[in-house]
């Protein structure tokens, strides 16, 4: 039951910091691969904003469903 919370509050800080601040990835494609010439490129890539309101969106679904107990 309390573990319910602890993650659903994690879940709840999570979301709300990508809501915020946005949160961003590198990935690394390569571009040219001829023999022994290999060239890369970065590409930053953004977190979609309605993945940070659906975690906290089902945080909060824990938090109040954690603290409720069964008959």
């Amino acid at each position: 039951m309390r573990l319910r919370i602890l993650v659903g509050a994690l879940l709840v800080l999570g979301g709300g910091f990508i809501l915020a601040r946005g949160l961003h990835y590198t990935s690394r494609k390569d571009v040219v691969d001829l023999g022994g010439v290999r060239v890369s490129a970065e590409e930053q890539t953004a977190v979609p904003p309605w993945v940070g309101g659906a975690l906290a969106l089902a945080g909060l679904v824990l938090v109040f469903t954690g603290g409720s107990r069964r008959s």
